[in-house]
């Protein structure tokens, strides 16, 4: 697919941004910029991190700002688009996919891993938002990934299936019929309805969780032709019946770092991940900061923390 300049920040001097593809095993052709230190030497092999977008957004926002400072750091940094989304491949677009979107970080690390340049004994993986959930679900099953840091973690099969608490019974049972329906209404449709945008233009007093995603995605500070922030509807259909995180105890004696805001509303999926990964994990509370600074604020993400983290652990 065509690409574009259109990222939401500046490439650091020192670094050099490529943008690469390759396929996962649903045979999807995944788009990727790889970000690499300019003062590497010939024959250097560099410890490398994957980092997948939040739920809804794209590789020109947090992936690129996070592997953009990564790669002045000296790491080999790989930013993605998930499958259906973005410029990866994928039709019908805007799916989103539980499986699908776990395999995505399988497959970028098969590409890492069969650079000359990367040490694919030290490859690291970082999610924001949702791919924070999909990258520690990749790495209960997958030993190649030595280390993981997870920013404003959400873990889309549980918020789904909770809905943060004010899922009952009935609710859910009124949920799965209306999307029993719409699968209907989609099979005879040329494409699937997608979910609302209208839910990121809230009152930030009537909703303040939707004000902070309205204030990234629809603003100027992070908006982005291909992060429209929605999925098609019956896309819950799997997240309701299938669990990310059954599995946390494998991961060890690899190593978690979850990064939080202080006051962001998703604390709680990255207190309980710590909780349920023991002495795997460890807790980063970043002061005053709330879910979406953690996406692009570069004065608040705490990249020394990071970057100290990752030498630990990926060595």
């Amino acid at each position: 697919m065509a690409q574009d300049g259109n990222c939401i920040f500046e490439l650091n001097e020192g670094v050099e941004r490529t943008h690469v593809s390759y396929g996962n095993r649903f045979g999807i052709e995944l788009s990727a910029d790889l970000y690499l230190p300019q003062n590497r030497a010939e024959g250097d092999v560099l410890p490398a991190v994957l980092v997948g977008a939040p739920y809804g957004g794209v590789k020109e926002q947090g992936p690129g700002v996070y592997a953009n400072e990564l790669a002045r750091r000296g790491f080999a940094a790989l930013a993605f688009d998930a499958s259906y989304n973005g410029y990866s491949g994928g039709n019908p677009r805007h799916i989103s996919s539980p499986e699908t979107f776990v395999e995505d970080f399988h497959a970028g690390v098969d590409y890492l891993g069969t650079r000359p340049f990367v040490d694919r004994e030290r490859i690291g993986v970082a999610g924001i938002c949702g791919s924070g959930g999909f990258a520690l679900s990749a790495m209960q099953v997958d030993p190649r990934v030595k280390a993981a840091v997870t920013a404003s973690m959400y873990d889309m099969s549980r918020a789904t299936q909770e809905a943060f608490g004010t899922m009952t019974d009935e609710v859910r049972a009124a949920q799965l019929a209306d999307i029993a329906e719409q699968r209907y209404i989609d099979f005879a449709a040329p494409y699937p309805t997608l979910t609302p945008r209208g839910r990121l233009e809230a009152d930030y007093e009537a909703d303040p969780v939707f004000s902070e995603f309205c204030e990234f995605y629809a603003r100027e500070r992070g908006w982005h032709h291909n992060a429209i922030a929605q999925f098609s509807i019956t896309s819950s259909q799997a997240f309701m019946n299938f669990k990310l995180l059954d599995h946390l105890d494998w991961i060890a004696p690899r190593r978690i770092l979850c990064v939080v805001g202080e006051h962001a509303h998703s604390r709680f999926f990255s207190e309980d991940v710590c909780d349920r990964a023991g002495e795997s994990a460890e807790l980063f509370v970043v002061p005053g900061a709330n879910h979406v600074d953690l996406y692009d604020k570069t004065d608040v993400i705490p990249f020394d923390a990071v970057e100290a983290f990752l030498r630990e652990n990926l060595r």
